[in-house]
């Protein structure tokens, strides 16, 4: 678990800070830099293909290695191809090499996601519930090691090997993004030497490989149908948005983003549409839809009830909104505050994942000290209390000492958070729906803080720093009352059972 922690921990700082350097040294604005964080989503869209993952067999791998160790090395392989991809990518050399990144950065997010998927079910067929929380805590170290060497030590080879925001040079990341996407065969190699779980599940619904193969395949053409949607016309609402932001300067970040909304959920309907119009077809078995999508959505709702299971919902959603905007613009703003990439890898990345394991290790303390709820309340406090140190970084320019500061309590309230959080999740999981259920619940957590994090450096350039990072202190205070409101609902409903 460790090593595959490892492996899992690689892709995110690819998507994210060490990619918006890059980008930002080849001369990007900040709102390309920040619209890439887009390219993610596909950590927030894994429960509908987790299904697939779950049960599909793969031709050839499965029967050479297993139903898990098959999907995990086939997306180690993605993983791999996809950053090498990257590499070969100068954004700087023609404006639509901006694009081609977008497209490879896709695919390194949904191959990540995908693998994400196969490790937690991995992790819960492995051994008896009594060791889980022993893999879980080595999971998330080689997690979080892996998170290290793709921010600190990506940002401190190609500082080496001579590019900087003074000095663009495209070598240097090429070669930086090739050896992370070697770095990655530790995955490989774990995937190759561990044994297939010993897990007899009885199935009650048992289909034919054709089936599953035409479930994927209607799969495909629905994210053919999203994708298309989404990017046809996309300069014109370009237009409309850049018009907004022009007519009304105020108000047009906003209005932008809600046209942004709008082009999302109606390439979200096109897919349905596909999906629906392929259950009607026959093209695919109704009931194998039904089980496989709707049964763990529907055991949440009788669960808890639909209300409760909204309120819920709600709270998964927008807990870490604060965080993560914040985050998607963190290494623009080092940047251009005029730290340099030593100075961001040294105390951004090392010195900020000692904080957060820190912060991870007094969460556990006193969740189970205190209780899930009162924990997640003080995270939700603390995540956005400390944004408001920003505001004071902004002010006070490139100050080590202070950053250091800024950066300590900011992760150590992170890492706080983050374990609450997940105890928290953990307790909403039905154990008849582990792998599906857990990720609807993070794909839900990160959907909309990725979704507004892509206009954060929009806002910034609108607004400017100070402001910005005063917005996103303001955000956590919904969550505040979210937090009261599922403690006090829960807690009545525990009463109304007894």
């Amino acid at each position: 678990m460790l090593f595959l922690g490892f492996s899992a921990g690689i892709p995110l700082l690819l998507i994210f800070s060490t990619l918006s350097v890059w980008l930002r040294e080849a001369g990007a604005s900040r709102s390309e830099v920040t619209f890439f964080s887009w390219a993610a989503l596909g950590y927030s869209f894994k429960f509908i293909w987790a299904p697939l993952v779950d049960l599909m067999p793969l031709p050839f791998l499965t029967r050479k290695l297993g139903r898990r160790r098959a999907w995990l090395l086939l997306a180690q392989i993605f993983i791999m191809a996809a950053i090498s991809w990257m590499a070969m990518v100068d954004p700087a050399a023609h404006a639509g090499n901006l694009t081609v990144m977008a497209f490879a950065a896709v695919l390194l997010g949904f191959s990540a996601a995908t693998q994400d998927i196969v490790i937690d079910a991995y992790r819960i067929e492995s051994v008896e519930p009594s060791m889980q929380a022993m893999l879980a805590s080595m999971y998330i170290a080689g997690y979080r090691i892996g998170m290290l060497v793709a921010g600190a030590g990506s940002l401190l080879l190609a500082s080496h090997l001579g590019t900087s925001s003074a000095k663009y040079d495209y070598a240097s990341w090429r070669i930086t993004y090739l050896a992370m996407a070697l770095v990655v065969l530790v995955g490989v190699i774990t995937t190759l030497r561990i044994a297939e779980p010993a897990v007899k599940k009885e199935l009650r619904y048992v289909y034919t490989p054709g089936q599953y193969r035409r479930l994927f395949v209607l799969f495909v053409m629905a994210a053919t149908a999203f994708g298309l949607t989404f990017f046809v016309g996309g300069d014109t609402f370009g237009s409309l948005q850049a018009s907004l932001r022009q007519q009304f300067p105020l108000f047009g970040q906003f209005a932008a983003f809600a046209v942004e909304i709008c082009r999302f959920v109606m390439a979200l309907a096109a897919a349905a549409a596909v999906a629906w119009c392929g259950v009607m077809a026959r093209f695919v078995d109704k009931e194998m839809v039904v089980v496989t999508y709707a049964h763990p959505v529907q055991d949440f709702f009788n669960r808890y009830g639909v209300k409760p299971a909204l309120l819920l919902l709600a709270l998964v959603g927008f807990y870490r909104l604060s965080d993560v905007v914040l985050g998607v613009v963190a290494n623009v703003f080092y940047l251009d505050m005029g730290f340099s990439k030593e100075a961001i890898a040294y105390v951004s990345q090392t010195f900020g994942l000692g904080m957060t394991l820190l912060g991870g290790f007094l969460g556990g303390m006193l969740t189970l000290r205190f209780g899930v709820n009162s924990i997640l309340f003080l995270g939700a406090f603390l995540s956005a209390i400390t944004n408001l140190l920003f505001m004071l970084l902004a002010g006070a320019g490139a100050d080590i000492s202070f950053l250091a500061v800024v950066i300590a309590a900011d992760n150590l309230s992170a890492g706080l958070a983050t374990t609450a959080f997940v105890a928290f999740l953990s307790s909403l999981t039905s154990i008849s729906f582990t792998a599906v259920q857990y990720a609807i619940f993070s794909s839900v957590m990160t959907l909309m803080p990725k979704l507004i994090g892509g206009y954060s450096g929009s806002l910034v350039t609108a607004f400017g720093y100070e402001s910005f990072f005063m917005v996103t202190a303001v955000l956590g205070i919904p969550v505040l009352g979210l937090v009261w409101l599922v403690r006090r609902t829960m807690a009545r409903r525990e009463g109304g059972r007894a």
